[in-house]
């Protein structure tokens, strides 16, 4: 039996299933919004893909969703390097902040309902850390 280049004892099942347990209140917030494929599409929370664990993933339109919270500001090379591979694995990645899905849940679910949409290439450029936008004026702006 051939083990992949990213094997299961290196810990990101575990981290993946510590994840779950202990997901942020804007994880839990768009977790209800996406699961039983509210939005047509279905959604894994807490995704192993390689060596990272995206927070969700849908498998058949190959798109990522991150909830980034305070501690991504210290973390940018990590999740520039993660986004790159994620891209180089066929994903596209849309980031959300907390207050993105705390204060405007809708905008963020149109924001994805668009990206499903769009099929596996991205309508508009993504931004240099490989977020998609929320559609102009959705973040209150």
């Amino acid at each position: 039996m051939s083990r992949s280049r990213y094997d299961v004892r290196d810990g990101t099942i575990d981290r993946a299933r510590r994840l779950r347990r202990d997901a942020t209140p804007a994880e839990r917030k768009l977790w209800a919004a996406l699961r039983g494929s509210a939005l047509g599409f279905k959604f894994r929370r807490q995704q192993r893909i390689g060596p990272f664990v995206a927070d969700f993933a849908c498998q058949s339109a190959r798109l990522v969703i991150e909830v980034d919270g305070d501690s991504h500001a210290s973390q940018i090379d990590y999740d520039t390097r993660r986004t790159r591979f994620l891209a180089e694995e066929g994903y596209r990645v849309l980031r959300f902040t907390n207050r993105d899905v705390m204060d405007n849940l809708d905008g963020v679910c149109r924001a994805i309902g668009l990206a499903l949409a769009d099929g596996p290439s991205p309508s508009h450029p993504a931004a240099p850390d490989g977020s998609l936008p929320l559609p102009q004026g959705e973040r209150g702006v």
